[in-house]
């Protein structure tokens, strides 16, 4: 076939098309590069699914290239995965910025060119500290190749191949570019993610076909030493957090300037008020804190990066991951638990939860909804924690629409749900869990801070709308005219000599300035108790408490 002398708005599909093929035929090759630094999940994989977002955007977008352009920018944004995905979904909205100006014309050769050299500038400026080595080298200088031609109309195929091969001479270079990689004896995998996107476009445009995985792909001979003090190494910190975040552009460079503070492999893409966010940080409360300060951070994502050793081995040594039918029976008895807020969820779900329900404060789920996530679990006897007290009857009531064995431990509050959580046994009877659950979320006394949307009155005086209000034992207990004030307050009255730990579950509308506040407090005025922060996530309610 005759190459194509310019990419129309189908043709721009066929290439994401081609390029979740390819992403997916090398997806474990590129996985086997992730080793060096500490694995973000796996770079082929969260590449592939990435490209799978921007797919199903395309399935409902119109047929012109400006729509389909928005599309491709819209679901790369918000399906990135890893830092990885948070780069390549500024790459592609790099190239159809450009793109999308073409119209029906189409994209030429220096339309691609283009493109390719907006995607690299916006790659870097995501980026908190640039490291040459990476994917952004193979992005840069795949552009520069493709920028430099003579010719004044270079032909699309032209541009392609030239970017093709520079990008991966660049890629053949990152080993030397950083060290870690040379160590490792491997290339960047993001870089070789990145190629396949030019080997899709040539594959559309020229009829080539796409590459063939190679699992030995990209290594080069490792070295046999250890890094030398002061040496680039992989990042030791623990935990990677993403999020969506709805905020005013003018807010994140503050935002980048505080998460270069307390992590590394910050990347933060987007644009008119909704932004892609990621960072490594061992912090993840002030991560999340300091989003919250900018605007509304949702979708948060927090994964442990130490328990992926086990998976670091198995691409070290080429093993395939579990097999699905490897997976562990269904436990004797599941638990349900109801939450609101992806902070929350994720503490469930780490906890042991099977399914959470979302609901809570102003969103009571139905019993039809609590019967569903009953019926999912692959256990005959399920437990289900309510979390708040307007759930409890709900609840109650699944055991008598449901073939399963069905108790309703009646928690109250979120924290209280974790406690009982502590005490659950997966491998016991629903009866003995029953009982065990329930005494341990006894012993939490549960607080809750929020505002007033009308006024009032209480037993702690006049209420205001507006005011803060510290809530426990089913009543007003706190008023003031400050969230840390009402916070500090309330805890002043429920935490005494015999508590040894508090519990603070961080949701909207709580900035890290507030906590700060708080924690302070309780270390001035309450030394002996030990304090748990987690960032919940809930609305409406910036602090949930625990005490026992």
């Amino acid at each position: 076939m005759a190459p194509l002398e310019r990419l129309g708005a189908d043709d721009l599909r066929a290439v994401v098309q081609a390029y979740r093929d390819a992403l997916r035929s090398h997806q474990e090759a590129i996985n086997r590069l992730n080793v060096y630094p500490v694995p973000d999940g796996d770079t082929g994989t969260n590449m592939a699914l990435t490209v799978e977002s921007v797919l199903a955007e395309l399935e409902g977008a119109e047929t012109d290239m400006a729509s389909v352009c928005k599309a491709v920018a819209h679901g790369a944004l918000m399906g990135a995965r890893g830092n990885s995905g948070v780069i390549l979904s500024q790459i592609l909205r790099g190239l159809t910025t450009v793109f999308s100006g073409a119209g029906a014309d189409g994209v030429d050769g220096p339309t691609f060119a283009w493109g390719l050299a907006t995607a690299a500038e916006g790659a870097y400026k995501a980026v908190g500290r640039p490291v040459e080595g990476t994917i952004l080298t193979v992005v840069r200088e795949a552009a520069e190749a493709a920028g430099s031609l003579e010719a004044d109309e270079p032909p699309l195929v032209e541009v392609l191949e030239v970017a093709l091969t520079r990008g991966g001479a660049a890629l053949e270079r990152t080993p030397e570019l950083l060290d870690v990689l040379r160590q490792a004896g491997v290339v960047d995998a993001g870089g070789a993610g990145f190629l396949l996107l030019l080997d899709a476009a040539l594959c559309v445009v020229a009829g080539r076909p796409l590459p063939a995985p190679d699992v030995d792909a990209g290594a080069v001979a490792p070295v046999e030493r250890r890094p030398e003090p002061g040496a680039e190494a992989g990042s030791d910190l623990r935990y990677e957090v993403m999020h969506l975040l709805e905020a005013p552009d003018d807010t994140i460079p503050a935002l980048r300037e505080a998460w270069a503070g307390i992590g590394d492999s910050v990347a933060i893409v987007g644009g008119d008020g909704l932004w892609n966010c990621h960072v490594h940080t061992d912090d993840v409360g002030a991560a999340i804190e300091a989003a919250i300060d900018c605007g509304r951070p949702r979708q948060i994502r927090v994964t442990d990066l130490s328990e992926q050793v086990e998976e670091e081995r198995w691409v070290r040594e080429g093993s395939a991951p579990p097999r699905a039918q490897d997976a562990p029976p269904p436990p004797t008895t599941a638990v349900v638990a109801v939450a609101n807020g992806d902070g929350l969820r994720q503490l469930f779900e780490s906890l042991g939860v099977g399914a959470v329900v979302a609901g809570g404060q102003s969103m009571n789920p139905s019993t039809a909804s609590l019967a569903d996530a009953v019926e999912q679990l692959g256990s005959g006897s399920v437990i289900i924690l309510p979390n708040n007290g307007n759930i409890v009857a709900v609840a109650e009531q699944v055991d008598g629409v449901s073939a399963k064995d069905v108790r309703v431990v009646p928690t109250r509050a979120a924290v209280q749900g974790m406690a009982a959580l502590l005490a659950y046994d997966p491998a016991a009877g629903v009866d003995d869990n029953a009982r065990a659950m329930a005494a341990a979320a006894e012993g939490v006394v549960a607080g809750e801070v929020t505002r007033a949307v009308r006024d009032s009155v209480c037993d702690a005086g006049p209420i205001r709308e507006g005011d803060w209000l510290g809530i426990a034992g089913g009543g007003v207990k706190v008023v003031d005219d400050t969230l840390v004030g009402a916070t500090v307050a309330l805890l002043d009255a429920l935490v005494g000599p015999d508590h040894e730990i508090v519990t603070l579950i961080v949701g909207e509308g709580a900035g890290a300035d507030d906590t700060a506040g708080v924690t302070e407090w309780l270390g001035a005025q309450r030394p002996d108790v030990e304090v748990e922060v987690h960032q919940g996530g809930q609305p409406l309610y910036p602090y949930l408490l625990g005490i026992e």
